[in-house]
């Protein structure tokens, strides 16, 4: 006879959330702030070293929604990271574009703020224990079901785990969108890009601004883009299609390109360094057919990194799930229940196929595979320094030109 399922002692639960990334402690900060209970299941323990770039990029909407949700976050956050003021692109070793923006303050919060994303958790999971979210970490989800009345979690243990809703913040290989049959679509880049965090070195400091290079002559003309974020420096090289990806990690080949774009010495501080062929992919649905598990995060979309689309929408994900799990536990009936949670998938997978248009229309930008764009950006650089437009249209690579993503928002990619 199987072992039987062994039942959370705890009762079933309103809500859970799955995951303790970004997406998953905003939506906890979120049920708290509505005065529900939160709890929060993770894979982690609270000891495991996280992987991936630290470099992290909070628009000033993250920081006030941060700050709404617990007074005093969004202030620690933005203390914590570092503000860059100006902005340069150079075209082939040439400067075409430049500009200088005042730190401009709404609420008291800085525009955006730079910091590495593990010390955004900790605050984050700080203000979280203090609003008296649960946390049960080393729980690893590994099958979920839901049905009209719920949603049945079974950890790696075999426990299982009941509530009213699931908020899944799970991440990309999530659990629970595969249990609802939900996969991700859309494509991944051609190219590959080598992303690297430097360490800064005092003995070498560098103007602390963001910096674009279209085919930068000292590295066999590849783009690439420099951000400074506290405590360091990201890099994103583009490599070709053509090129080996291992000849640029290596600690030999780190120590052989870095310095032809960075002081010599910031070759031997590297502190992470992968390869990613950025994906561009979106949820078929962000709910299932009983509106019980609501989508958020990379669990619901995976964009490339430019313009930091990806983070900086998995807060209002998760608050928006936390709002519509708040809605539906006081709804008069079951059918105005699922309308909420249905709204927000609706609302939701909008803003993802809008974001996602976004990082496309950055990666095509800098990518340039076709003909005319090719043509464009050619025209555009030798005219650049005589027209302003002509400069910040070839500057807004790293973000994504609003109009080629309203332009991809409309098609059927």
């Amino acid at each position: 006879m199987s072992e039987q399922p062994r039942t959370d002692p705890a009762r079933r639960h309103p809500v859970l959330v799955a995951g303790a990334g970004p997406a998953g402690l905003s939506a906890a900060l979120a049920l708290r702030a509505a005065g529900l209970p939160a709890v929060v299941l993770e894979r982690r323990t609270e000891e495991t070293v996280r992987p991936g770039s630290r470099a992290a990029y909070l628009h000033g909407a993250s920081l006030r929604e941060l700050e709404r949700l617990s007074p005093g976050l969004g202030h620690e956050v933005a203390g914590r990271g570092l503000m860059w003021a100006t902005k340069r692109s150079y075209w082939a070793g040439k400067e075409v574009y430049t500009r200088t923006y005042p730190l401009l303050t709404r609420e008291g919060l800085p525009p955006f703020t730079s910091l590495p994303q593990v010390v955004t958790e900790d605050l984050m999971a700080t203000a979280c224990r203090k609003a008296g979210v649960e946390f049960h970490w080393g729980v690893q989800v590994a099958s979920a079901e839901s049905t009209p009345d719920g949603v049945r979690l079974t950890d790696s243990t075999g426990r299982e785990w009941l509530a009213d809703y699931v908020i899944a913040a799970d991440g990309s290989r999530s659990v629970l969108r595969s249990a609802i049959d939900s996969p991700l679509e859309g494509p991944r880049s051609r190219n590959t890009f080598v992303v690297v965090d430097l360490e800064d070195d005092p003995a070498n400091p560098m103007p602390v601004e963001r910096v674009f290079h279209y085919r930068h002559p000292r590295v066999g003309g590849r783009n690439v883009l420099t951000v400074p974020f506290a405590g360091g420096w990201r890099v994103d090289l583009n490599l070709l299609v053509r090129d080996d990806p291992e000849r640029y990690v290596s600690p030999e080949g780190l120590r052989r390109w870095i310095p032809r774009i960075l002081p010599e010495a910031y070759g031997e501080r590297v502190r992470w360094v992968s390869t990613y062929r950025f994906a561009q992919q979106v949820a078929a649905r962000f709910t299932d057919a009983h509106h019980r598990v609501l989508l958020t995060g990379e669990a619901s979309h995976l964009f490339a990194p430019f313009g930091a689309r990806g983070m900086n929408s998995s807060i209002p994900d998760a608050v928006g799930a936390a709002d519509a799990v708040a809605e539906a536990l006081q709804a008069r009936d079951a059918g105005a229940a699922g309308a909420a949670v249905a709204r927000f998938a609706a609302e939701r997978k909008e803003a993802a196929m809008y974001n996602r248009a976004c990082a496309s229309g950055a990666l095509e930008h800098m990518l340039a595979h076709r003909p005319s764009l090719w043509l464009r950006q050619r025209a555009a650089a030798a005219v650049a320094t005589a027209g302003l437009r002509a400069g910040a249209w070839l500057d807004s690579a790293p973000y994504g030109p609003k109009l080629a993503a309203r332009g991809a928002a409309r098609s059927s990619y």
